[in-house]
C-alpha cells in the first residue's frame, strides 16, 4: 500500500478548492438563470393578464356569437343529413327518366310551411337537366287559381302551351306550372329562387289571392304575420335546413292541439280570421307582398329571363261577400237604427222595388257603410235599375270590404301594376287580366260568365286569360327569338283549345259536382247572400250534365280522348283523365291500366300512377298487385292517407290484422277525419276482444266527425258488450237521429233494446 507524501497531499488539496470554485461559479450561474427566468415568467403573465380590449374584443365576440354557432349548426345538420333525417326543402329535386337526368317537383316542399299532413302541392311536373338548343322555358309561379282548380287539367300553363306550340311548331316550348292551393307570395317567393337555377326563358306570375290568408298573412291558421319582413325569411330559410325541421318538429309536438289544424277543411278553416279593411296588420300585408313581387322581379332579372305579371281578377257580380263587419266605433243604439233600415231595404228588394230599397239602404250607409253585404245589395238593385256603373262600382266596395279576404283587392292589383310599370322598360311586363275580364263582361262587372264561384277561372275565363297572356308572350318571342318559324293562321280559337285539351261534357259533370258539393254547399259560401237561390240554380245543371254518364256519352267521351291523346301523345295528363274515365266510369279496367303504366314512365317520382294502378288492381282483384302499386305510392308521397286506408283494408281482406291494424292507424294520423278508417280499426279491435281500444277508436273519430252515424252506431255496439246499455242506446239513437232511413242502425237498436227486456 502506499503511502501519499507531503507534495500529494497539497495537490489534492489545490484540486479541491479549485472544484469548489467551478461548483459556487455553476451555482452563481443557475441562481442568476433562475432570476432572471422568473422575472421573465412574471412579464408574461402580467401581459396574460393584460385584458383583450379595442377591436380584438369585438372580433372574438363576433366569432363567437357567428361563426362559432354557425360551424356547430352546419355540422349538427350534416349529421342529421346523414342519418337520413328531415327532408329535401327545394320545390325542385333532382330525378331520373330513362337513366338521365332531370329535375321534377317536390311534394315535400309544402311541409316547410304547412303541417306535413295537410301540405299544398303543386301539379307534377318533370324537366330535363340539361336544356337543349331550340327549348323555351316557361315557368308559371302562382296559387290555385293558377293551378288549376277544381281541374288542373285545364289551367292556364296548359291552355298556354297548346297555342304557343301551334304557332311556333319549331321551339320546343316547356310550360311548366308550380303554382298551388293556399300560397302566397312568401311561398311563391322560395319557388322563383328554385325555378332561377335551371335557365328559365319566362316568368308568367298570377299571384294574389292568399295574401291575407295565406302562410304569414293576417287572416291565415298557418304561419302568422309577423310586421318584419326578415324575420318571416328567416324563418322560412330554418325550416330549409335539417336542424331547423327538427326544431319545427318539437315545437310542433309541444304545441300539438293548440292552434294549428289537424285536418284540411279548404276555405271553412279561416271562419274566424276575419280582417277589416284598413287594419294596420293588412297594410303590413300589402308591405309584405309589394317587397316580396318586387324581389321576384330581381329574381328573374337575375337568372336573365324575362317576367310577365298579371293583375288577378274576381267574381264580382255572382260572388257576394263571405262575411260583414260592422265599423268597430259603431255603437250599440246606432247599430240597432242601421239594422232597422236595413231590414227596410231588404223587404223592398225582395218585393223588387230597388228604387225605394236603394234610398233605404244608402241611408243605412250614411251610419255605417263598412257592411259589405249592404254594399252588394246595392250593387244588385243598381244592376236591376240598369245604372251599370254605380253597381260595378258598389260589387268592387262589397269586395273590398268583405272581412274573409279570399279575393284579391285594388290594392293588391295596384301594387302589381306599379311593380310592372316602375320596372318596365327592361324585361319585365303586365298583363292587366282585371281590364281584359272586364271587357269581356257583361256591362264591364265580371261574374259566373269567367268565374266558377269567387277566383276560380272556367273554361272561358281561363282560354280568356291564356289568350291574353299569349299576346304579350308574342311581343316577349318577337325580342328574343325572332328567327324561328312562325304558324300563319289565327291563333286556336276555344273551341279548337276544347278538343286539344279534351274538355268533354263527362269533364263538365266532374267538375261541377267538384263546385257544387265541395265549394258552394260548404262554409264559408253557405254564409252568402242569395245561398239557397244559387245552390237550386246550380243543382238544375248539374242535373243536366247527367246525360254525359250515359254509356253512349261515354264511348263517345272515350273517343275524343283518343283523338287528343294522337294528337298530343306527350300530353300525360290526357292518359291521367282517359284511365280515370275508364276505371271509373266504363269500369275497363285492363284499358285504364295502360294509361297508368305510361303515367308511371314519364312521371315515375309521382305518387299519382302507382295510387291510381293500386285503384285499378283493386278492382280486379289482385290484392297482392294492389299492395305493391299502394307501398310504391307512399314510398313518393308518404302522407298520402288514401294509399294508408286502402293497405289496412286489403291487409284487412287477407286476414293479417296486425299489418291491417298499423296502416289504418297511420291513415287516422294522416286524416283524422277519415271515418272508415277508424271504424274498421274498431271492427278489427272488436273481433279481438279488445273493447277498451276499440271505444278509445270510436271516441276519437267523434272528435273530428260528431255527427257520423256509423261511428255513433258502433260506439253503441262497444258499449253494449262491455254491459254498458243505456249508455249504448243513448248513442244508436243518436246514430239514428242522424241517419233515420238507416236500416242497419235500426236492427242494432232493436237488439240492444231485446237485450235490455
Amino acid at each position: 500500500m502506499r503511502v501519499k507524501s507531503n507534495k500529494d497531499n497539497k495537490k489534492s488539496q489545490s484540486h479541491t478548492k479549485r472544484d469548489i470554485k467551478r461548483r459556487k461559479s455553476r451555482n452563481n450561474l443557475r441562481t442568476k438563470k433562475r432570476i432572471i427566468s422568473a422575472s421573465k415568467s412574471k412579464e408574461q403573465q402580467k401581459v396574460a393578464r393584460k385584458p383583450v380590449t379595442g377591436w380584438r374584443l369585438w372580433l372574438f365576440r363576433l366569432i363567437a356569437l357567428t361563426v362559432i354557432p354557425a360551424l356547430l349548426f352546419l355540422l349538427i345538420d350534416l349529421g342529421l343529413r346523414v342519418v337520413g333525417y328531415g327532408f329535401p326543402s327545394a320545390a325542385i329535386v333532382k330525378c331520373r327518366l330513362n337513366d338521365r337526368p332531370y329535375y321534377c317537383d317536390n311534394v315535400k316542399f309544402g311541409w316547410r310551411f304547412f303541417p306535413q299532413n295537410i301540405a299544398r302541392e303543386s301539379e307534377p311536373f318533370i324537366f330535363p337537366a340539361d336544356k337543349s338548343d331550340g327549348t323555351y322555358r316557361i315557368f308559371v309561379l302562382g296559387s290555385s287559381a293558377a293551378q288549376g282548380v277544381p281541374d288542373a287539367a285545364y289551367n292556364l300553363a296548359r291552355f298556354l302551351k297548346v297555342m304557343l306550340q301551334d304557332k311556333y311548331p319549331s321551339v320546343k316550348f316547356e310550360v311548366i306550372n308550380t303554382a298551388a292551393a293556399a300560397i302566397n307570395s312568401h311561398v311563391v317567393l322560395e319557388i322563383a329562387k328554385d325555378c332561377a337555377r335551371h335557365e328559365p326563358d319566362l316568368f308568367i306570375v298570377y299571384l294574389g289571392n292568399n295574401e291575407v290568408v295565406g302562410p304569414y298573412g293576417a287572416g291565415t291558421v298557418f304561419a302568422p304575420l309577423s310586421r318584419h319582413l326578415f324575420l318571416i325569411r328567416a324563418g322560412i330559410a330554418v325550416k330549409a335546413a335539417r336542424l331547423g325541421q327538427l326544431l319545427t318538429n318539437l315545437l310542433e309536438s309541444a304545441a300539438a292541439g293548440k292552434d294549428t289544424p289537424e285536418v284540411w277543411s279548404g276555405m271553412q278553416m279561416f271562419l274566424e280570421k276575419q280582417v277589416r279593411a284598413g287594419e294596420k296588420r293588412l297594410e303590413t300585408v300589402y308591405q309584405h307582398f309589394e317587397t316580396n313581387i318586387e324581389d321576384i322581379s330581381r329574381i328573374a332579372h337575375k337568372s336573365g329571363a324575362a317576367i310577365l305579371f298579371c293583375t288577378v281578377g274576381s267574381n264580382l257580380k255572382d260572388s257576394p261577400p263571405f262575411a260583414s263587419l260592422h265599423q268597430p266605433s259603431l255603437t250599440e243604439t246606432e247599430e240597432k237604427k242601421w239594422d232597422g233600415i236595413y231590414q227596410q231595404a231588404v223587404a223592398y228588394e225582395r218585393a223588387e222595388k230597388y228604387a225605394e230599397s236603394v234610398a233605404r239602404y244608402l241611408a243605412a250607409a250614411e251610419i255605417d257603410d263598412w257592411y259589405a253585404d249592404l254594399q252588394f245589395r246595392l250593387g244588385r238593385c243598381y244592376w236591376a235599375m240598369g245604372e251599370y256603373t254605380k253597381a260595378r262600382d258598389r260589387y268592387i266596395k262589397a269586395r273590398e270590404m268583405d272581412t274573409l279576404r279570399f279575393r284579391a283587392d285594388n290594392r293588391i292589383n295596384g301594387i302589381i301594376r306599379n311593380v310592372a310599370d316602375g320596372r318596365s322598360g327592361g324585361d319585365i311586363y303586365l298583363v292587366d287580366a282585371v281590364k281584359a275580364f272586364e271587357k269581356d263582361s257583361p256591362n264591364a262587372i265580371p261574374g259566373e260568365e269567367l268565374f266558377y264561384e269567387h277566383v276560380h277561372l272556367n273554361f272561358h275565363g281561363t282560354y280568356l286569360l291564356a289568350k291574353t297572356i299569349f299576346e304579350q308572350v308574342e311581343r316577349i318571342l318577337s325580342e328574343r327569338a325572332n328567327n324561328q318559324k312562325v304558324n300563319k293562321s289565327p291563333l286556336l280559337t276555344e273551341s279548337e283549345c276544347v278538343r286539344r285539351l279534351a274538355y268533354t261534357g263527362w269533364d263538365r259533370h266532374r267538375i261541377a259536382d267538384e263546385i257544387l258539393n265541395d265549394f258552394i254547399k260548404k262554409p264559408p259560401f253557405t254564409n252568402q247572400l242569395y245561398h239557397e237561390r244559387q245552390v237550386r240554380r246550380m243543382e238544375k245543371e248539374f242535373k243536366a250534365l247527367e246525360i254525359y254518364l250515359a254509356p253512349e256519352a261515354l264511348k263517345k267521351t272515350a273517343a275524343q280522348y283518343r283523338e287528343a291523346i294522337q294528337k298530343t301523345p306527350s300530353d300525360w295528363r290526357l292518359y291521367w283523365k282517359y284511365g280515370k274515365l275508364l276505371a271509373e266510369n266504363m269500369k275497363d279496367y285492363q284499358t285504364a291500366a295502360k294509361q297508368f303504366l305510361f303515367i308511371q314512365s314519364f312521371l315515375p317520382h309521382s305518387f299519382m300512377g302507382y295510387s291510381a294502378m293500386a285503384s285499378v288492381l283493386r278492382g280486379l282483384n289482385d290484392y297482392d298487385g294492389a299492395i305493391a302499386q299502394y307501398l310504391e305510392s307512399i314510398r313518393r308521397k308518404p302522407t298520402h292517407s288514401e294509399a294508408h286506408y286502402y293497405l289496412g283494408l286489403l291487409y284487412q281482406k287477407r286476414g293479417q290484422f296486425d299489418k291491417a291494424a298499423e296502416y289504418y292507424s297511420r291513415a287516422m294520423r294522416l286524416q283524422p277525419n277519415g271515418v272508415p278508417a277508424y271504424n274498421n280499426l274498431g271492427e278489427i279491435l272488436l273481433q279481438q276482444g279488445r273493447l277498451d281500444e276499440a271505444m278509445k277508436v270510436c271516441r276519437r273519430g267523434l272528435l273530428y266527425v260528431p255527427d257520423n252515424p256509423i261511428l255513433h252506431c258502433n260506439l253503441g255496439v262497444i258499449l253494449n258488450k262491455q254491459g254498458r246499455r243505456d249508455e249504448a242506446i243513448r248513442e244508436v239513437r243518436t246514430a239514428l237521429e242522424l241517419d233515420p232511413n238507416s236500416a242497419r242502425i235500426r236492427r242494432v237498436l232493436q237488439v240492444i233494446l231485446k237485450g235490455r227486456d
